[in-house]
């Protein structure tokens, strides 16, 4: 009976152990080593909201976003990856390609609330990720300066220059930005300039409203040679669904007082406007300049200007005036390389594209031109100039009534050098000249003959086809220095009677070459070879 008890004893104290030995094993659990299970510390959580808060204010923008813009770079991929909520992505540049990589703050851009199905699978955030940060402008970056915050008024009445230069100098100022013309407005805007060279570099300027030029004379002085101009720049980007507005028919019409019959249309403030026509927009002394989706309309001169720049693109662009406005070239290139212009309309009262000298590495493609004067190089040579165009390729284009089609055109007396240019794929319709080389060019009654000229040299006429008005091709050269190098393929150009029209054939004067395939009609004066004793130089030598 003792040992029984003694047993019952002992059973009773190992039992008081074992529940000893479990408290503690419990205690030990809620320690330092399991920490990590419990939920993030309150220092984590202000990390991230602070990290959060800085995104929102880098785009710092209480109204809503702009409509998407026409942007010239892709845009960064929205909900893919698994990137952490606490390392936003850096912001893209407007003017180099974006890679795709995750960035959770871009996928709100999409209005579902639902997360969008990347393309590998769903993804399906964690409980514990923190809310999505405010959504941010489409293809931009930095602040966004809307004209409106700096006074503009929009009512196409009040002149909003210095709210406009407001915006510029503040996104100048800091760089990766945008400054923001917004939709359904119109502004009054007088002669200005956004300049650097103190601008810090990729400014987006979002036109999606309408910018007026004035009409009064006053706001001209004795005359500007541009209206809206950007200088000296580095990754410039004009783009929008927005109207730049030259409201040229103020130098377009001119009315003559003491004619009787012209006493309603007659107004004073025409007679008053200077002779020195501004260019509506022109870019000088810039690099990596885009200009996408944009309409320009009534320009007094020309519509759209590259000057001395150096990586141009222009796209889906829409010029417009009419068919009788003097000198309102389309776009007009100058001392500048590395040019794309393509998926862009042009209707004007001068050349679509004039391409003047200095220009190199220029392509072409995709273009509508008419009514107009066709696509030129030139006139080259003026003043006995040197003039010097290379690497210029005009394909797939289509011309409609337009004055020439594909064009070089030199002045007598010049010196220099037009090389390797093509012209490809080219479908005219009811276009007076489709084919022209001049080397005689003048615009007066009267010219001086000159011995020297821009020499013309490796030219290609592929693929043009259509219909002209008064002649098919003509190719009248210097006798001093012949064109060389012309060769035409896949030429058929057949005729389309116009009243007071007289048809004419082909002209040749000095111009060598090669007929690859047959022409309609055909080209029997092109001369086959090279010219007799043609020293002509190297384009380096010239150039």
């Amino acid at each position: 009976m003792e040992l029984r008890a003694k047993g019952l004893g002992l059973l009773l104290l190992l039992v008081l152990l074992s529940l000893c030995s479990t408290i503690d094993v419990s205690e030990a659990r809620r320690g330092k080593h399991w920490r990590p299970r419990s939920s993030p510390s309150s220092s984590q959580l202000k990390k991230g909201k602070g990290k959060k808060g800085t995104s929102h204010r880098q785009y710092g923008s209480n109204r809503p976003s702009p409509k998407p813009p026409v942007s010239s770079t892709p845009s960064a991929g929205a909900g893919k990856g698994n990137q952490s909520p606490y390392q936003p992505s850096p912001s893209p540049t407007p003017n180099a390609p974006v890679s795709p990589s995750p960035n959770p703050a871009n996928s709100s851009r999409h209005p579902s609330p639902k997360p969008p199905t990347p393309s590998c699978g769903r993804r399906h955030p964690s409980p514990q990720q923190p809310s999505q940060p405010p959504p941010l402008p489409p293809a931009t970056q930095g602040a966004v300066f809307n004209v409106v915050d700096f006074g503009a008024k929009g009512d196409g009445v009040t002149d909003d220059t210095k709210a406009f230069e407001g915006a510029w100098a503040a996104a100048c100022k800091q760089g990766a930005s945008t400054v923001l013309v917004p939709p359904e407005l119109e502004f009054l805007v007088g002669p200005i300039s956004f300049s650097g060279p103190y601008c810090k570099p990729n400014i987006v300027f979002q036109l999606e409203g309408t910018i007026l030029a004035p009409t009064s004379a006053k706001a001209w002085g004795s005359g500007l040679l541009q209206w809206l101009e950007f200088t000296k720049l580095n990754g410039i980007v004009i783009q929008g669904k927005g109207i730049i507005n030259g409201r040229g028919q103020q130098w377009w019409t001119y009315s003559d007082p003491e004619d009787e019959d012209d006493d309603d249309t007659y107004d004073v403030e025409l007679e008053r406007m200077p002779q020195i026509k501004p260019t509506a927009l022109r870019f000088y002394g810039s690099f990596n300049v885009v200009v996408a989706g944009i309409t320009i309309v009534n320009s007094s001169q020309c519509h759209l200007k590259f000057d001395n720049c150096q990586g141009v693109m222009v796209h889906d662009v829409t010029i417009s005036s009419p068919e009788n406005s003097l000198n309102t070239d389309g776009i007009h290139l100058q001392n500048s390389k590395d040019v794309s212009i393509h998926h862009t309309n042009m209707a004007c009262g001068d050349d679509c594209i004039s391409i003047q000298t200095g220009c190199s590495n220029i392509n072409i493609h995709n273009v509508n031109c008419g009514p107009g004067h066709g696509i030129s190089i030139g006139g080259l040579g003026r003043d006995n100039t040197k003039a010097c165009v290379s690497n210029v390729t005009v394909r797939d284009v289509n011309m409609f009534r337009t004055m020439n089609g594909v064009r070089i055109k030199t002045w007598q007396g010049g010196v220099g050098l037009v090389q390797d240019i093509r012209f490809s794929n080219i479908q005219v319709s009811e276009v007076e000249t489709p084919i022209v080389i001049d080397q005689f060019y003048c615009d007066k009654s009267t010219c001086r003959n000159q011995t020297s000229a821009v020499a013309v040299s490796g030219v290609q006429y592929e693929n043009i086809r259509g219909t002209f008005t008064i002649k098919p091709v003509h190719f009248a050269c210097s006798d001093s220095l012949p064109c060389s190098g012309i060769s035409l393929t896949g030429v058929q150009l057949r005729p389309m009677p116009v009243p007071h029209y007289h048809l004419n054939n082909p002209f040749c004067w000095q111009a060598f070459g090669e007929l690859y395939t047959p022409t309609v009609p055909p080209i029997a004066c092109l001369q086959i070879g090279k010219p007799a004793g043609n020293n002509l130089q190297s384009y380096n030598d010239i150039c």
